[in-house]
């Protein structure tokens, strides 16, 4: 017996007496497998399990995405985060249906948007019983860690390097999808990033860091990440019961969510005075215009910035007139609950608007 055949036998092995039970395990329809790999992009398997329900209940098929408003699936993903992959799952189901079926081959499956390496072999692997397989951060850690690899992973080199390596250690075809499933529980459940289950590991005999003491410098990785703060500063304009709303566009973060009016500063030194100054040049600013505080110095972490968001309410008798062109439009409070907003502004506008109601019906 090979070590390579050894290292799949014991993990599938080990996965029949550990495996989780998840509904989009329970299928081979590569269009519920496909939604449940874009949310688990970024989201973590107990968080994402909830969202995922919901999410096919509303759309249990490619034609209904497909056919709905962005604006709707938008607001199904709020609270997920990273929102470029529902308007990419958006556009690529309208794909699917002008090609009449899903792709059922893994370059095919590629050419998807939002559907990159790891996704495609899933796919692939779970829907269509294909080889190829699957390497993301639990794979990394699994291997590099069993066969002491260092090659960082943040590199051309490494990633090429563990793609073979995956790509060899696949059993045969009958149990791919089996071994898939099982090196992503085994570095989810037993090879954790931080103290693994070594001792009740079935692999510890023959893993290279486990023998060497050296379990914690695995994988390795060159490239630090540098995180710089944004100050995002919002002004909460309402006149009566309509506040000011507008939906970000272009590539920056939040694309397709709304958010109130909104002046980004460099850092937050003597804040009041200069976001008077910059509201001034804005739009016509009104003496009578009331300035309350909601919330100061929220922070917001993301995967390259750190934002902090500041929350002032803007009470006028009349709407502003802005002089410079925005996209915005005026909603009454009970509108904004059909609307996605980036999860740190959606905590303070739900709070916001339950208030505002409250006080008018008291």
């Amino acid at each position: 017996m090979t070590d390579t055949t050894f290292f799949s036998k014991i993990l599938c092995n080990w996965y029949e007496s550990h495996k989780r039970d998840l509904p989009w395990r329970n299928t081979n329809d590569p269009y519920l497998i496909w939604i449940s790999e874009i949310i688990l992009q970024q989201t973590r398997v107990n968080q994402g399990y909830t969202y995922y329900i919901r999410f096919i209940n509303r759309f249990p098929d490619v034609k209904t995405l497909a056919l709905a408003d962005i604006d709707e699936v938008m607001k199904y993903w709020e609270v997920l985060g990273y929102y470029s992959r529902a308007r990419k799952l958006h556009s690529s189901a309208q794909q699917i249906c002008s090609l009449g079926k899903f792709p059922s081959d893994y370059h095919s499956i590629k050419q998807l948007k939002g559907v990159g390496e790891y996704t495609a072999a899933a796919i692939a692997s779970f829907a269509f019983g294909l080889k190829h397989a699957v390497v993301d951060g639990n794979v990394y850690r699994v291997l590099s860690r069993y066969f002491g690899i260092d090659i960082p992973i943040d590199t051309a080199e490494g990633k090429n390097y563990y793609y073979f390596l995956a790509n060899d250690l696949l059993p045969e075809r009958e149990s791919v999808a089996i071994y898939n499933q099982a090196i992503m529980d085994f570095g989810a459940l037993q090879c954790v990033p931080k103290s693994p289950h070594c001792n009740a590991c079935p692999l510890s005999d023959s893993c290279l860091a486990f023998n060497q003491s050296s379990i914690e410098n695995y994988p390795i990785k060159i490239k630090k990440l540098e995180i710089k703060n944004r100050y995002l500063n919002y002004f909460i304009l309402r006149t009566n019961d309509e506040i000011w709303l507008h939906r970000r566009e272009g590539k920056d973060i939040w694309q397709g969510l709304y958010e109130p009016f909104l002046i980004e500063t460099t850092d937050d030194k003597d804040l009041f005075s200069r976001l008077e100054h910059e509201l001034a040049h804005l739009f016509h600013f009104q003496a009578s215009m009331q300035q309350n505080v909601i919330a100061m110095n929220i922070r917001h972490q993301l995967t390259h910035r750190s934002l902090v968001c500041n929350f002032i309410e803007i009470i006028t008798k009349q709407k502003p007139t802005f002089k410079e062109g925005h996209n915005g439009k005026w909603y009454a409070l009970c509108e904004i609950e059909d609307l996605a907003f980036p999860k740190v502004i959606q905590k303070v506008m739900n709070l916001y608007s339950d208030n505002k109601r409250k006080k008018k019906i008291l």
